[in-house]
This record gives structure tokens, C-alpha cells and sequence, in this order.
């Protein structure tokens, strides 16, 4: 199912047509909204903290243009004290928003709990079942739904077996807090193991995992290829990651993006985005955003079909991946 949208930009109105991918039991458009820069994280973003009211215009915005995928987390704040800054900004902005309920009922508002945050920006990680259960509970109390559409184990406790975590996980769902689950930086082995305790998306299971994933960090294709084999949604986090400064854009190792865009009459970000929907048919990138225009030109890429011409040249241009931990354990533990 497509849907046919209206996006205004300053002095022009271009139709966009908003492809929809599968999440679990919802169809949501196939791009989302990243929450996180909007409570000022990473630091380069902390001038949106001044903008409330702007902030929520960026949420309203992308749903007005078609985005029904909104991520968030209980961890995204500017400092340790606000702890939940993020979805109550959310919460708020959904509710405010001017769509119809119809519209509103489409929607999918993802957070993600598991990570601690402490007096002097102490961080950490839980993953025992009293902490998922009042993290949920605050989660759910933040943005102001009975019950959390989807939540996600935002990342692994070192300190705890695998089996006892994710099953603390499935609680959730007995307990009626959550309506699916998904996880979150998890490597293949470890979503094929909580697949095989907790079960697929047709089972009641795993519905999601949000990993990053961009052009220039590539090490989830075997991921991709457990979430084809079993329809999970792959959210993509990070999607611009090594494509966000201007000089990359234009010229260097990235400038086939650009120029692929130029010839299209689009930018090297919509690019980004054509690609990623073109490597994996569970892929839903989810960038973040601090201003209105830069939603709307990424969202003019999901509609875009690249060739196999320009796929072949956009793939010759890509950099060497970048190290990784092969359990995820080293990343930022934010994120």
C-alpha cells in the first residue's frame, strides 16, 4: 500500500509517494522519525533545547508528510536529571498533533528501555525483570498511553546471562505493558537466540531490531539476512552516518551520492536513504532530525527506485567498514 502525500517546502509543493513496510503487525511508512537529536543528543544538537515548541514542530511535520514510525527511549535526555526528556517531548508532540484519530491510529511510537543513567552521568545497563517492568511503566506514564506499542531492549547487560534477559523481556508481554517487543543492538546470533526463546513476529515474538546502519557502517547483512528469513523490521539507525558533513556529501569518498542525487534532482541524504531501502526489504532507516526541511528531503528518497546502474556505483563507492565489536558491547551507550 502507497500513500500519496502533498510535502510543501518553501516556494514549491512536490507529490511524494510514502511506500509502506511491515512492522510486526502494523504497515508503517517505509522511512521513520529518529527522536533523539530533539532533546539535544549528540551535544551538537543541544540547540533545539531552546526551541520547545520548534522541536514539536519537527514531530508534527513529519507526521503531517506521512512518517507513522516515531522512535524514541527512556535514555534520550539532555542530562541525567531528565531522564525520559525525549518521550515526554514525543508524547506531547503526538498529542498535539492536528491529525484525525484516523490518522493517529496509524501511527507506531517505538521507545526502548534497559540502559541506566545516574548522578554525574553514570551509565550502565539492567536487565533484570523489575527494572524492564518499571521502566515500562514509566515509559508507558511519559507518553501517555495505557499500553507501549513497541518496546525494545535498547542493549544487552554484560553482567547477565542472554536467556534471562530477553526472558525478562517477554514479561512485558505477559503482563499486558507492552503489545510486541524487539530488540536492539543485538548481532545475528543473539536475535536468532531470542527468536528461538520468544518466537517470530507470526508468533507473538521478536518483531524489530534497531541497529545501526548507514553507507558507512556495514556490518549487519547477516542481520538483514535473520529478519528477511523471518520478517522482522530492520530499523536503521545512524542511516547518514560518514555521509553528514558537506564535504562528504559533495566530493571525497562519498560523491557519487551526490552526484547520483544531482542527476535526480535530489540531495546526496535522499540518496542515503534510496539505498538503504534498496539493500534490504526489512530495512526502515530512522534518522533524526532538529529541522523540518531536513525530514522532508530525506523523505523524498523513499519513493526513489534506484537502478541496478546506480546501486553498482553507489556500492563501488563506499568506504571500507569501519571496526566493530563483534557483540556491539563498545558502541556509545546511548545510542
Amino acid at each position: 500500500m502507497n500513500i500519496a502525500l502533498l510535502i510543501h517546502l518553501p516556494n514549491w509543493v512536490c507529490k511524494v509517494t510514502i511506500p509502506q513496510r511491515a512492522l510486526g503487525p502494523w504497515k508503517v511508512s517505509a522511512m521513520g522519525l529518529g527522536g533523539m537529536p530533539l532533546s539535544g543528543m549528540p551535544a551538537e544538537k543541544a540547540a533545539i533545547l531552546n526551541d520547545r515548541q520548534g522541536a514539536i514542530g519537527v514531530v508534527h511535520a513529519a507526521l503531517d508528510a506521512g512518517v507513522t514510525l516515531i522512535d524514541t527511549a527512556d535514555i534520550y535526555s539532555p542530562s541525567w536529571d531528565t531522564f525520559g526528556h525525549n518521550e515526554l517531548l514525543i508524547g506531547e508532540a503526538f498529542r498535539s498533533w492536528s491529525g484525525s484519530q484516523e490518522a493517529k491510529l496509524n501511527v507506531v511510537i517505538a521507545t526502548k528501555g534497559g540502559i541506566t543513567r545516574g548522578p554525574k552521568e553514570s551509565w550502565g545497563r539492567c536487565g533484570s525483570r523489575d527494572y524492564f517492568l518499571r521502566a515500562a511503566e514509566a515509559s508507558a506514564l511519559r507518553l501517555g498511553v495505557e499500553k507501549i506499542q513497541l518496546w525494545q531492549h535498547h542493549r544487552l547487560d554484560p553482567s547477565m546471562p542472554f536467556e534471562t534477559q530477553f526472558e525478562n523481556v517477554l514479561v512485558l508481554l505477559e503482563r499486558g505493558l507492552v503489545e510486541r517487543i524487539g530488540v536492539s543492538n543485538y548481532n545475528a546470533e543473539q536475535l536468532r537466540r531470542a527468536i528461538n526463546i520468544g518466537g517470530t513476529p507470526a508468533q507473538g515474538g521478536v518483531v524489530s531490531i534497531q541497529n545501526e546502519f548507514s553507507p558507512n557502517y556495514r556490518h549487519a547483512t547477516q542481520v538483514h539476512e535473520v529478519c528477511e528469513e523471518n520478517g522482522i523490521a530492520f530499523l536503521a539507525y545512524s542511516p547518514f552516518s560518514g555521509v553528514n558533513s558537506s564535504k562528504l556529501m559533495g566530493e571525497g569518498k562519498y560523491g557519487d551520492f551526490a552526484k547520483v542525487g544531482a542527476s535526480r534532482n535530489l540531495s546526496a541524504y535522499a540518496i542515503g536513504i534510496a539505498w538503504l531501502l534498496k539493500v534490504s526489504p526489512s530495512i526502515i532507516p530512522i534518522p533524526g532530525a532538529t529541522r523540518i526541511a531536513s525530514v522532508l528531503d530525506s523523505l523524498s528518497g523513499v519513493s526513489v527506485e534506484l537502478t541496478d546502474d546506480e546501486m553498482e556505483r553507489l556500492n563501488t563507492s563506499l568506504p571500507e567498514n569501519s571496526p566493530v565489536d563483534g557483540d556491539l558491547l563498545e558502541q556509545p551507550l546511548f545510542i
